[in-house]
């Protein structure tokens, strides 16, 4: 399986936890209650929208596009 790094920006909550976003992935918002579960949450997130993309024929990101 190919994978591909993306940036991700982590920033904690004022009510605890955390929240991701990317400039590469627009519309991935991950929230987690540490670091670690937000980032795996994110990591899900840019594979379930790769895959829609492809189930739906929508163009996919040039910094997604070696993904399987």
């Amino acid at each position: 399986m190919s994978e591909v790094t993306i940036q991700l920006h982590v920033e904690p909550l004022e009510e605890g936890g955390y929240v991701a976003t990317s400039p590469d992935v627009p519309g991935l918002v991950a929230q987690g209650r540490s670091m670690t579960e937000t980032v795996e949450i994110a990591q899900g997130l840019a594979r379930k929208i790769v895959e829609s993309c492809i189930e739906h024929g929508d163009p996919i990101l040039p910094t997604l596009a070696i993904f399987p």
